[in-house]
């Protein structure tokens, strides 16, 4: 709302209730569950809130996957044209189609939900075996790092196959999803690097 289509949303306030019409960005939900995870950490656990996102973050990308299966299922947020076998053919006009038009389908394209929704269960596979196998969750603030990084990083490459969410991102050098994502991989690589080298 407010990176995307601000100057919308301020001219109309009230579309901003609207759930029905669009979602949350995988980038505003991180920061709303980081808010939410500092209010339960001093309310309820009474822990740092690392500890928290060390245990929340290990089957998260389990569920950042199903959300990318979501979106290929609803014929968004795919890639550009391809000639690989795989390629799917999505419904352009989703939003015509379901008052009755017919399909309007794209060229065989790159199934970038699918990619990324990889990327996602590999992530939540080494969140799992760090925790369960190699004791990870006793490094405080390693598994989120690791998640920030397997996340956002295969988000950030990836998004050069999608095709451009906004018109304002045609002249761009890398896309405001790319842009969002550069700080919490940075936040990640810190947060690797810390616990590895915090004394016990």
């Amino acid at each position: 709302m407010f990176l995307y289509a601000p100057g919308h949303y301020l001219a109309n306030p009230g579309e901003i209730l609207k759930i029905w019409e669009g979602g949350l960005a995988s980038h505003g939900g991180t920061l709303g569950i980081i808010i939410a995870i500092y209010f339960y950490s001093k309310k309820v656990s009474h822990k740092s809130m690392l500890w928290a996102f060390d245990r929340l973050v290990v089957p998260t990308g389990l569920v950042a996957a199903m959300i990318r299966l979501g979106n290929l299922m609803n014929h968004e947020i795919y890639g550009h044209a391809t000639s690989y076998p795989w390629g799917f053919r999505f419904i352009e006009n989703v939003t015509d189609w379901k008052k009755g038009a017919a399909p309007v389908f794209s060229l065989p394209s790159h199934p970038t939900q699918l990619y990324e929704g990889i990327c996602y269960v590999l992530t939540f596979a080494l969140c799992m075996w760090l925790y369960w196998k190699k004791d990870a969750y006793k490094k405080e603030g390693l598994l989120f790092g690791v998640f920030m990084i397997g996340i956002f990083l295969s988000r950030f490459c990836i998004e050069f196959m999608k095709n451009i969410q906004e018109d304002f991102e045609a002249n761009m050098l890398i896309n405001m999803g790319q842009l969002l994502s550069i700080p919490f991989i940075l936040a990640g690589i810190w947060f690797v690097y810390r616990a590895l080298h915090q004394k016990h």
